[in-house]
């Protein structure tokens, strides 16, 4: 069975249904259920609020890997309802950078290539490469992550960069001295 629908058209009862029986339709989509209970205009505010509770208990594993895999989706589930000031929004994305960390070590993943971080995501509206998928580790994936890095991070170009300069000055440092010697 197929549900026939865009999520975030569907009434307050319609989302219980799915939810409840979400193992009978076959193109039933977690992530598209959470994008939609923060898109929809068909429901109160009270009614988003029920209904998050009532999605994260059902899918809850589901959701805490929601903020790996798509972390905006995440956030707007999550801030539905509050007001947020700007420090309490950076709060939020600082702790959830720690839950994204936490959770590739538990699952032992050594790789972003999934969700939003295996597309390029500038923020630049006018970017011809928006949407373009990515590899991880290049010069696009790092600039284009939409500045949601970690400390860990490192990048294999920099390094041979950082490589290449260290050789010339270690060759540059013996023309010096042999230059030097030479003069005296």
């Amino acid at each position: 069975m197929k549900v026939g629908k865009q999520f975030n058209t569907l009434t307050y009862g319609e989302y219980l249904h799915l939810i409840e029986n979400h193992k009978k339709f076959t193109d039933f989509n977690t992530l598209g259920l959470f994008r939609s209970i923060v898109e929809t205009t068909k429901l109160s505010l009270e009614e988003k609020l029920e209904l998050r509770e009532v999605a994260v208990t059902a899918f809850g594993k589901t959701f805490e890997f929601l903020q790996l895999k798509d972390p905006v989706t995440y956030f707007g589930v999550n801030a539905l309802g509050k007001t947020l000031t700007k420090a309490d929004e950076s709060q939020a994305w600082d702790d959830i950078r720690q839950n994204q960390q936490r959770i590739l070590e538990s699952k032992k993943l050594r790789h972003r290539n999934f969700g939003t971080y295996s597309k390029h995501e500038c923020g630049q509206d006018t970017c011809y490469m928006q949407g373009l998928m990515t590899k991880q580790g290049s010069i696009l994936a790092y600039y284009g992550s939409g500045g949601m890095g970690f400390g860990s991070d490192s990048c294999s170009w920099s390094k041979e960069l950082k490589a290449e300069r260290h050789k010339r000055d270690r060759k540059s440092e013996q023309r010096i001295i042999s230059h030097r010697i030479m003069e005296e």
